[in-house]
């Protein structure tokens, strides 16, 4: 009989498995500005799910997480059926989720290059003066937010996660976070990939902090090219960028329906998934379970 279905995100879906644990399936939906398009991008399910599971496996020495396995024969006998299955599900321990995401900046981008320009702050915390956008920061930082059911996330300060999680449970956070971090943004770099930032989920499992859902991929990072990055600017990102970008030219007003996205920018935003995969793990997406011709 089918797998109960738990919930929908805008990219995945997940499934009840007998012995508490869960499916994860990776769709190809994409979002920009939060409102979920109408078309897919080939194999972007395929692309998250083949980098978390290189990232688990390579940081298993640095923090646990809740993978099982992602070989399509190794899935439970219920979701051998579910049509295009092969390379986008992981097979995962149920955990009980932190309230929090756990952000850790290696550069100043985004929000918190929004909260330096105005503030000098970065979550409330004081940064050297004269930082420019996307200068990378004198050392990597936890800089937390909450987890919204509605609605954007909301950055808050270390002290603010402790009140929510515990003293306690955030400084070990903080810590496997920016361990995590540190030892993908090293790797990355020796394949010229900046890793400008990234949000981790982490859950309990027996007692213990694990990592959990997707790791260091271009939907939960931001990867810039390092032969092309300068400070001053946003440098373009591995990810959706085409997709933001012709969403931004076309004027729509960023409210459901979004505009329907065209082959091109289709195509172009398969090809940037597809790079940060290859570069990143020295390993061919051809050869992925589910890809075409394999």
């Amino acid at each position: 009989m089918p797998l109960p279905h738990l919930y929908s995100g805008k990219v995945r879906d997940i499934f009840e498995v007998p012995g508490d644990m869960l499916l994860f399936v990776a769709s190809d939906r994409i979002s920009a500005f939060d409102v979920v398009m109408a078309e897919t991008i080939p194999d972007k399910g395929r692309v998250l799910t083949a980098m978390t599971t290189y990232w688990l496996e390579d940081l298993a020495g640095v923090a646990p997480s809740h993978l099982v396995t992602a070989d399509p024969a190794q899935l439970p006998t219920d979701a051998q059926g579910m049509t295009d299955l092969a390379g986008r599900a992981m097979l995962v321990r149920r955990a009980e989720m932190l309230p929090l995401e756990c952000i850790v900046r290696g550069y100043l981008a985004g929000s918190g290059w929004k909260e330096y320009a105005s503030s000098g702050t970065l979550h409330g915390s004081s940064l050297p003066p004269g930082l420019q956008e996307s200068d990378r920061l004198p050392e990597p930082l936890f800089t937390p937010s909450t987890k919204a059911t509605a609605g954007h996330d909301e950055n808050i300060t270390v002290d603010q996660a402790a009140d929510i999680v515990g003293g306690d449970v955030v400084k070990q956070a903080a810590e496997m976070s920016l361990a995590v971090y540190r030892k993908g943004a090293d790797l990355a770099a020796q394949r010229g990939i900046i890793i400008a930032d990234t949000k981790f989920e982490l859950g309990w499992i027996d007692g213990v902090l694990a990592l959990c859902d997707e790791v260091l991929t271009p939907d939960s990072s931001r990867f810039w090219d390092a032969d092309t990055y300068k400070p001053g600017a946003t440098p373009p990102s591995f990810d959706k960028q085409p997709v933001r970008d012709w969403a931004e030219a076309t004027g729509w007003d960023k409210q459901p329906p979004a505009p329907s996205l065209p082959g091109d920018v289709i195509d172009a935003s398969r090809r940037r998934y597809v790079e940060a995969y290859e570069r990143l793990t020295g390993l061919p997406f051809s050869q992925w379970a589910g890809v075409e011709g394999t």
